[in-house]
């Protein structure tokens, strides 16, 4: 009676663990088809565009995102932790984009600092949460990931470029399943919009085991100084990219005075990336409770303002 009783008790635990397993792999395989993505805002340091608000985000990175089938919620910097753990729940993804902002002291890099710390956790358990930095978004992953500000003068201000892509370039997730043709289009055409006067030199980053053990190093540029930097960056364990360019401006900036990519590569280059990075948000399962509550939180409760007669944006929304 004994060893029936512990046959039983190994068949039920047996079962038991089958059926963990498949509800893992079931959760595994859900894909989130009303992903939201967070847009955290950006200090306004510009006298001018004071007049409109503290904080903003250029409204082509709203229409980026949007393009690839996400909502997208701007996050102000003003809230508290809590509030930041409570927004984090509920979003499917963070972006965060270029400006100027210190990246040590200024409110941008205290609360990119908490959102970074609760994906790297959220990571850790399974809990998969992608991150995007573009421009001086990607210099704060670097700092944020090394604990350093390593950026040093690395100009290519108002530059379309090419990329110098590496050898993990060809096997990222990133590029997975980009057209042949693009990858070498990608390599030879000026795909890119460079707005910078700062970066990480690719010797700072070969110096830094921090950096080397987090990120794959996927391509490089030369500033117009001479100085080689990095220009994508993918995490190797965590969803977390970077890139110092600007693939926003493809598809939905047009100044005429500035090198905005509108070539039919940079297009499908923007296009596939916006993609890319939304479908990552859609592996995230977070959600919010009360769907009015969400409906709050969108960006359709606000209207852009015209920027172009005082920017090189078509449109910014303010806070």
């Amino acid at each position: 009676m004994r060893l029936c009783s512990f046959l039983c008790v190994l068949f039920i635990c047996g079962c038991l663990s089958s059926y963990q397993a498949k509800l893992i792999r079931h959760k595994q395989n859900i894909v989130n088809d009303r992903p939201v993505i967070g847009i955290l805002t950006q200090i306004v340091s510009d006298e001018v565009m004071k007049q409109y608000g503290s904080t903003y985000i250029p409204a082509s990175y709203v229409k980026y995102i949007e393009s690839a089938g996400s909502r997208v919620m701007p996050i102000r910097l003003t809230l508290t932790t809590a509030e930041y753990g409570n927004i984090f729940s509920r979003i499917n993804g963070l972006l965060l984009i270029g400006g100027a902002s210190n990246l040590e002291t200024s409110d941008f890099a205290r609360v990119s600092k908490i959102f970074y710390q609760l994906a790297l956790k959220a990571n850790e358990a399974g809990d998969h949460f992608p991150v995007w930095g573009t421009c001086l978004g990607m210099q704060l992953l670097t700092v944020l990931v090394s604990g350093h500000n390593f950026l040093t003068k690395a100009t290519a201000e108002n530059v379309a470029s090419p990329l110098n892509l590496t050898r993990a370039a060809f096997s990222s997730r990133m590029f997975a399943g980009f057209p042949q043709e693009l990858m070498k289009a990608l390599q030879k055409e000026p795909l890119t919009g460079q707005f910078h006067h700062y970066g990480l030199t690719l010797k700072a980053f070969k110096q830094n085991l921090e950096l080397q053990d987090f990120f794959s190093l996927i391509s490089t540029n030369v500033g117009e100084n001479g100085v080689n930097f990095i220009s994508t960056l993918e995490g190797k364990k965590y969803p977390f990219y970077g890139v110092q360019w600007h693939p926003e401006v493809n598809c939905f900036q047009w100044d005429s005075r500035k090198n905005f990519p509108h070539l039919p590569h940079a297009i499908q280059l923007s296009s596939l990336l916006a993609q890319f990075f939304v479908n990552e948000g859609r592996r995230s399962l977070h959600n919010f409770d009360d769907p009015k509550e969400e409906a709050l939180t969108l960006i359709y409760n606000y209207t852009p303002v015209f920027a172009g007669n005082f920017s090189g944006y078509e449109q910014i929304y303010f806070f």
